[in-house]
């Protein structure tokens, strides 16, 4: 009997995916800050680019935990509260949820191995750059 599967990214991939991001980031002329986690939301692998800004290292950091705890892109979460306006309130208030694109779930045939999550550009080109950073790895 099979009591648990646990597949996550490992830890190179997490490096490869960060560095192609910061790839695309260059490509684009802007300056991020990149996190990967595993499926659990653990930090397994984080650039920052000279010059990025600072405040964005956590808010990298929250987009990936965001995006590997609930299993599904940040920006899904600004949908979710035009549907559901009365969620916002209680959510936006959570520590570490980031509602705003940047934050993608890393997939393995239908399984979350991990997440990336991308800050210091434009939202849509932080959304480029992560999955740029997928793009390299799966």
């Amino acid at each position: 009997m099979k009591t648990f599967n646990h597949n996550d990214i490992s830890m190179q991939a997490a490096f490869a995916a960060c560095n192609e991001a910061v790839k695309k980031a260059e490509e684009l002329k802007i300056k991020i800050n990149v996190s990967i986690c595993d499926s659990a939301g653990l930090e397994l692998a984080f650039l920052r680019m000279n010059g990025s800004y600072i405040h964005s290292i956590n808010i990298a950091k929250d987009k990936a935990y965001t995006s590997a705890s609930f299993g599904f892109s940040t920006a899904t979460w600004t949908d979710i509260f035009k549907e559901a306006s009365h969620l916002e309130q209680g959510f936006s208030n959570r520590d570490r949820l980031i509602p705003f694109g940047g934050g993608l779930p890393i997939m393995n045939e239908n399984e979350l191995i991990g997440a990336i999550g991308v800050s210091g550009g434009t939202e849509e080109e932080d959304i480029i750059c992560a999955q740029a950073g997928i793009n390299k790895i799966v």
